[in-house]
């Protein structure tokens, strides 16, 4: 291991060459359709991706030290860009480039498999300065493309037009970081993750599930999200006390919502506030001015009321928002 893990920062670094693999699998299959011809130096244009599956050869309870194109016996640990008595493929110059954002590349085992990709203009965000120092030497060529910083209070402004996200996550800023995604979901189409097993499935959660939530909601409004796998924490140093998921989100193909956006945040945060209590009292604060008999009325957003905000999907809240909006 080249630099220790910081519990502080939350670190658990992927070792597992095999579960690296198909997480890059995952997003490099998804990439959208219009994505710059070269590799990025003016902003660039995109259009939002369809989800595709991930690989079908590659069973999500694998063993983790193995990969369908991969010798059972090959060491998990074996360089990523090696495989014995097979020469390196050719690669070939791709029509199209997408710039990936990397989040905490860490020891650079996702890094690694990136920078091998012709179709990927890679770029990093790492605010453990021993990280950065370490990859800048492995990796020459992440000169001016690796950014030692904290992705959440960086400026956009410091970020691609657009690019695809991937990372490990760390478990104690991942809601963060997907809050984040929300702040750009107009400039990201396809995020990649790794983050905490509970938290991958909220998030990927329908409505009436009992781990439906305020991210849950809000990412299911702009993206459409998909759990892909889960990781033993055998595959990371140290080992954390908890499975992990690796989810993929792809942009939809909504633009606007039918209801000012910051006052549907609001509803959506007051109301999963008091999940247990029925929308008509955790929504009080909002509904002040309701008429008396309105929740009376054959109305599918008043409706909604009656329920708890488990019981709501997209549709619902938005129709919700707009009925508040409107008194």
């Amino acid at each position: 291991m080249p630099i220790q893990p910081k519990k502080a920062l939350g670190q658990h670094f992927l070792h597992n060459t095999s579960i690296a693999h198909r997480i890059v699998d995952a997003l490099l299959n998804a990439l959208p359709d219009t994505p710059s011809d070269t590799p990025q130096e003016t902003p660039l244009n995109s259009s939002p991706g369809v989800p595709l599956d991930s690989r079908p050869d590659t069973p999500s309870d694998a063993p983790l030290n193995t990969r369908p194109d991969m010798p059972p016996d090959m060491p998990s640990d074996a360089p990523l860009n090696t495989r014995p008595d097979t020469p390196a493929p050719q690669k070939t110059v791709p029509d199209k480039i997408w710039p990936v954002l990397e989040v905490g590349p860490g020891t650079g085992v996702l890094t690694d498999l990136l920078l091998q990709d012709p179709a990927v203009d890679y770029y990093g965000v790492e605010l453990d300065r021993r990280a950065a120092d370490y990859l800048h030497k492995a990796y020459p060529q992440l000169k001016g493309k690796l950014i030692c910083d904290d992705f959440l209070t960086l400026s956009p402004d410091a970020l691609p037009e657009h690019f695809a996200l991937i990372g490990n996550f760390p478990y104690n800023i991942s809601s963060q970081i997907f809050f984040k995604v929300l702040e750009l979901k107009d400039r990201i189409p396809l995020v990649v993750g790794m983050l905490q097993k509970e938290v991958a499935e909220r998030f990927c959660s329908p409505p009436g599930s009992r781990a439906y939530g305020i991210l849950s909601v809000l990412l299911q409004t702009w993206y459409t999200p998909e759990y892909l796998f889960t990781v033993a924490p055998g595959a990371f140093t140290p080992p954390p006390k908890v499975q992990s998921g690796v989810i993929r989100l792809v942009r939809n193909d909504r633009t606007v919502l039918d209801c000012p956006e910051d006052l549907y945040l609001k509803v959506i945060k007051t109301a999963f506030n008091q999940r247990r209590k029925m929308l008509s009292n955790s929504l009080k604060p909002l509904l002040k001015d309701l008429p008396r008999d309105s929740t009376q009325q054959d109305n599918t957003s008043i409706d909604g009321l009656h329920r708890r905000p488990e019981q709501l999907g997209v549709e619902d809240f938005i129709a919700l928002t707009s009925q508040i909006a409107a008194l």
